[in-house]
């Protein structure tokens, strides 16, 4: 009974390799290279980079050298994680129409996509069609873009690149807003009070009719000495007069009343300028309160066009030093357009199928041997 229960053993082990293994090859055989469609490969590269705009000497400065230098890693990585996305397959499926591209072989269960599966679904075979490989070294992204025509790879991998550098443009204004948001806040501030030192400026100037009092008072200054000077004129003649006439001659009284209307007019102009108790302006305010008054807002709107200067100043500078942190998406490789189909490896894969069943056989075998033993 031995001979017949080996021989039962060898044609239970033969046809469960041929179940286990040689069935499920053959399947795999007529699978890829009858149904499976072809797939080509488009790869590009490029790194993100950092505009250093500021001149290290004068004769980079004069020539327009600009230096480039690699941004941090943080913003490769975050580049990286975008492509991988479900945001970065809607982008890109708006763009391109995805789900017709990847669905285009009329019967391709495992390969194709179906055009009626959700964007959880789309994004999950997005992460096997789109191969991006980031060396955190380098700072350098690789990508490898699959499809069934070598134009849609390499349609897919441009607009993926054009996203990408849409997305590094967002993050670089949004860095430079951040760095130039609190000098753009000082700025608008000093802006507003500049405005209200010039508007209560043109209030006080509307309201006393007067451009500037100091200039006014220089003036009024002015005829009050010319009219000290007639008044002392006046006065000599006057006396050469007593001393030359006798008393009523008629040119005395005309240089009295001369000499009445001068000092008159000097009391008058300097009521004007406050120098009496007195003395107002054209508003009724006294012309001290109102010369105060124009000192105060003159000195407050010099204040704020200096303060004004100054946070424009620092705000320019904020903006130049945020430029100059610019951050670009520079390619290496643009984007490739295959001649020959690599994908799907079918000898490769038939290589993985062949190891994994025949080693589930293999231990599988060795099991069954196992049990019948103890038997």
């Amino acid at each position: 009974m031995g001979a017949p229960r080996t021989a039962t053993r060898k044609r239970l082990i033969l046809g469960s390799f041929v179940v286990m293994v040689l069935a499920p090859l053959a399947l795999a055989v007529a699978y890829l290279f009858l149904v499976a469609n072809d797939q080509y490969a488009s790869k590009t590269g490029f790194v993100v980079r950092k505009s250093d705009k500021m001149a290290t000497s004068a004769f980079e400065f004069l020539g327009g050298i600009t230096s480039l230098s690699s941004a941090s890693s943080t913003d490769a990585t975050i580049l990286y994680e975008f492509i991988k996305s479900q945001q970065m397959v809607e982008l890109v499926d708006a763009a391109l129409d995805l789900r017709a591209l990847y669905s285009k072989p009329a019967f391709d269960p495992v390969f194709a996509f179906d055009p009626d599966g959700t964007i959880e679904d789309l994004e999950r075979y997005w992460a096997r069609m789109v191969q991006p490989h980031f060396d955190s070294a380098t700072g350098l992204l690789e990508l490898k873009v699959l499809a069934f025509t070598p134009e849609d790879a390499t349609r897919i991998a441009e607009e993926i690149v054009h996203q990408s550098s849409l997305k590094i443009n967002e993050l670089s204004a949004i860095a430079r807003d951040d760095a130039t948001r609190n000098a753009r806040e000082d700025l608008n501030k000093t802006v507003e009070f500049l405005k209200a030192a010039r508007q209560k400026m043109t209030e006080f100037r509307s309201r006393n009719q007067i451009v500037d009092p100091k200039a006014d008072i220089q003036v009024q200054m002015g005829l009050i000495s010319t009219l000290q000077t007639q008044l002392a004129e006046g006065m000599i003649e006057l006396d050469m007069l007593k001393m030359t006439t006798r008393e009523g001659d008629p040119r005395i009284q005309q240089v009295e009343q001369r000499i009445a209307v001068i000092q008159s007019r000097i009391d008058a102009e300097r009521n004007k300028i406050g120098v009496s108790a007195a003395g107002t302006g054209p508003s009724g305010e006294p012309f001290s309160d109102i010369v105060g008054e124009f000192e105060g807002l003159t000195v407050d709107r010099e204040f704020a066009e200096q303060a004004y200067v100054a946070a424009l100043a620092t705000y320019n500078e904020a903006v130049a030093e945020a430029n100059r942190q610019t951050l670009y998406l520079a390619p290496y490789i643009e984007p490739t357009h295959a001649q020959r189909s690599e994908y799907p490896r079918r000898f490769t894969i038939l290589a993985l199928m062949a190891l994994f069943l025949g080693l589930a056989w293999s231990i599988g075998s060795l099991i069954a041997y196992s049990i019948w033993d103890r038997r």
